[in-house]
């Protein structure tokens, strides 16, 4: 095991009516910016519960709607400037992890006297942000309870991952009821998200990290035993619950303690979102797979326990490499069998931008922890995903 320094000062707020904790987290009179994506809030209760509670504490409320599945630079950008134009005191995130993800942004775009790409781009370290608070709707990015974001560029197609530690939320509100209204679609985009952090962090060369693993495994089995009594009751509060909980507990840091994760299937698949716009748990739905078989000899052991611990392969009798690649299929076959798409043809994408992908997958040089990848090894997971 590495050593490490683990730092998480998230409050967390979960279960069955939380919203009702807001105003205990919030100033009187604040001055705070609302920020959410479409109209999702507005049917389950969320929107209503937070305006209310915002009230009681005679909070000068302004809002930012609109929010992308990606989230993109420009809303970033208008949430600056009424951050900046209205002197915002707090930022409150109403939605999924692309609304928290746009909220960090903003938070320290509104202390930065330059273009917040700077930092997004990592060409400038962030010195301050505004506080924000999270009311979740969705189970996928982990995004309320760890300091990651991910921004796209629409103008440029570039989408990036960035972080800081003024980005962790002060607090997050998680109610498993106001999951409930998220499709069916978004619902298993979501918890192929939840088991792609899940695999970025279990594929990894780090000696003596049982109890790591041990998590990691136990996370992708409650998943598996969950996802198709979720996708077929969408409103059971305890199949809700335990995807929800699941989704943070997949991606706060817990998973990563001494440690150090792979992380290049998600690099490879914002460069697909970033040119296409495709759901980013559909792009890993798609990918993973691949690059689990490329990267094979790179840790056949590590592979063979994925497919025996999670996937309940049955050793008996085979090598480990036909285990190994067992164990891949049974992912493949389970995430097909809830409904995620397997091929990048599903989104109608072809050969003709590989080559473009591939560049901005690789404008940081070679990636991966747990097998370096170069241009053209991006180049066969793309064209094996095809």
């Amino acid at each position: 095991m590495n050593s490490f320094t683990f730092y998480n000062p998230t409050r967390l707020i979960f279960g069955k009516g939380s919203l009702d904790q807001l105003p205990d987290q919030l100033p009187q009179n604040v001055r705070v910016l609302v920020v959410y994506g479409g109209g999702s809030i507005k049917r389950n209760g969320v929107y209503d519960g937070a305006m209310e509670h915002l009230k009681k504490l005679n909070a000068q409320v302004f809002e930012l709607a609109g929010v992308e599945p990606n989230p993109r630079l420009s809303t970033v950008h208008r949430g600056v400037e009424i951050c900046k134009k209205e002197n915002i005191a707090y930022l409150l995130a109403l939605g999924g992890g692309s609304v928290i993800d746009c909220v960090k942004a903003i938070a320290v775009g509104a202390k930065y006297e330059g273009d917040v790409w700077d930092i997004i781009t990592r060409k400038a370290t962030p010195t301050d942000a505004l506080p924000f608070g999270t009311v979740l709707t969705l189970a996928a990015t982990g995004s309320e309870m760890n300091a990651g974001s991910v921004i796209t560029n629409w103008e440029t197609q570039e989408k990036y991952g960035w972080g800081s530690p003024l980005t962790f939320p002060k607090f997050s509100i998680l109610d498993p009821q106001f999951t409930f209204t998220v499709p069916r679609d978004q619902t298993i985009y979501g918890m192929v998200d939840i088991m792609s952090h899940v695999f970025e962090q279990y594929f990894h060369h780090t000696d003596n990290a049982p109890v790591q693993t041990g998590f990691c495994e136990a996370i992708l089995r409650t998943v598996i035993d969950t996802a198709p009594k979720l996708v077929e009751d969408l409103e059971n509060f305890e199949h809700r619950e335990t995807i929800l909980y699941s989704g943070t507990m997949a991606l706060n840091g817990t998973l990563s303690m001494g440690i150090q994760g792979d992380w290049a299937t998600h690099n490879i698949e914002h460069a697909v979102s970033a040119v296409y716009d495709i759901p980013h748990g559909g792009g890993l739905a798609i990918l993973f797979p691949n690059w689990m078989h490329h990267v094979l000899d790179a840790g056949v052991d590590r592979f063979k326990r994925l497919a025996v611990n999670v996937f309940g392969v049955n050793p008996a009798g085979k090598s480990d490499r036909d285990i190994a690649v067992e164990g891949i299929q049974a992912l493949r076959d389970f995430w097909t069998s809830i409904g995620a798409p397997s091929r990048l043809a599903d989104y109608e994408i072809g050969d003709d931008k590989l080559e473009l992908m591939a560049d901005k997958a690789m404008v940081n040089g070679p990636f991966g922890h747990f097998k370096k990848l170069e241009r053209d090894d991006v180049l066969a997971i793309y064209r094996a995903s095809l």
